[in-house]
This record gives C-alpha cells, sequence and structure tokens, in this order.
C-alpha cells in the first residue's frame, strides 16, 4: 500500500490506515510504504529521454526509488491513496508513479505489473474539488502498467464517513479475490 500525503493525522492517511487494516485482517502481509518519507525524486528523462527505463525497465537514477519499485513489482496487489492537490495526486506520488509509469509501461505486455488488481484513492480535504481529474490520472497510470482497475474511490470530507468503510470494504474483498475465496 502507497500512501503520499505528509500529514500522517488526515483524511488520506484514515483512508490508507482503512485500507491496511482491512487487508491484514482478510489475511494479507499487507505493508505500507509512506511515499513522503522515502527520497523519490523526479524523473530526469535521462539521456535521449530515455534511459535505461526504456531498455532495461529500471531507473538509473539512483535514490529511493529502486527499493520502492523492487517491493510493488513484487507484491500481488496494490493500492495507492493519494491527497488531491491542484486536481492531480501529490507531488511524491507523482514522482513515483512518473519513473513507475516509464520503467513499467515501457515493458508493454511484459510489464511486471500486468494484471495486477489495484485500487486508487483520492482524497480531498479542502473544497473536495479535483477529485475526477486525479481519479483520471490514477486510471491512465494503471492502464499504461498493464495493471487491473480494480476500485476507483473519491473521498472528501463529507462523504468520509462511508467511504472510508468502502475502502475497507474494497481491500478486503481484493484480498479474497486473491486468496481465491468467494464473499
Amino acid at each position: 500500500m502507497l500512501s503520499a500525503s505528509p500529514n500522517t493525522g488526515g483524511l488520506t492517511a484514515a483512508c490508507a490506515r482503512a485500507a491496511l487494516e482491512a487487508a491484514a485482517a482478510a489475511g494479507a502481509d499487507a505493508r505500507e510504504i509512506r511515499l513522503n518519507g522515502v527520497g523519490v525524486g523526479l524523473c530526469r528523462a535521462c539521456g535521449d529521454g530515455w534511459g535505461t527505463c526504456l531498455t532495461g525497465h529500471r531507473c538509473q537514477v539512483e535514490d529511493g526509488f529502486q527499493e520502492i519499485h523492487r517491493q510493488v513489482v513484487g507484491a500481488d496487489a496494490l493500492v495507492l491513496v493519494t491527497p488531491v492537490y491542484w486536481g492531480e495526486m501529490s507531488e511524491s506520488a507523482k514522482a513515483f508513479t512518473d519513473r513507475l509509469r516509464r520503467c513499467e509501461a515501457s515493458a508493454g505486455e511484459a510489464s511486471r505489473l500486468k494484471g495486477r488488481p489495484v485500487i486508487a484513492v483520492a482524497a480531498a480535504g479542502g473544497s473536495g474539488g479535483g477529485l475526477v481529474s486525479c481519479l483520471g490520472s490514477m486510471e491512465r497510470l494503471i492502464q499504461h502498467l498493464r495493471a487491473r482497475t480494480f476500485d476507483l474511490v473519491s473521498v472528501n470530507r463529507w462523504n468520509r464517513e462511508y467511504k472510508i468503510r468502502a475502502i475497507a470494504g474494497s481491500a478486503a474483498a481484493m484480498v479474497r479475490e486473491l486468496s481465491g475465496s468467494a464473499g
């Protein structure tokens, strides 16, 4: 589970906690990676715009990205939770996902994330605006990675209570699907 907010007590953190706890309760070995604390820098568009991400499907910029990329491609499923800033994912989410997209989408059908279920959560705590455009970006990311959209969830301060339950339900359902158990 990737969370992308610097605020450990806000709406995004509550969404991430709900997904993590529900997945663990359903039997998953669920882990949270807080993207704000791992030192992932921006894509540098190396060389002629493509470095080793195009041919080797790995980023040549050495920082916190490599370890998270390894964990993400080793995961059976993903949950990405981000606050909505200006109608987009947070800067830490964009930095990571831009580099992930270059490494995995460039592999085409050989993407190591092909078919993996992904839950994308956009949490807009302020005005509540920008949810649709943020989820649209997250859905395009999932498509580029050749992963599978399991659920797209928009949360704001007005629907927080029932959407937190929906996130938990979605995470538990994804774990059940992966374990082969119905219901």
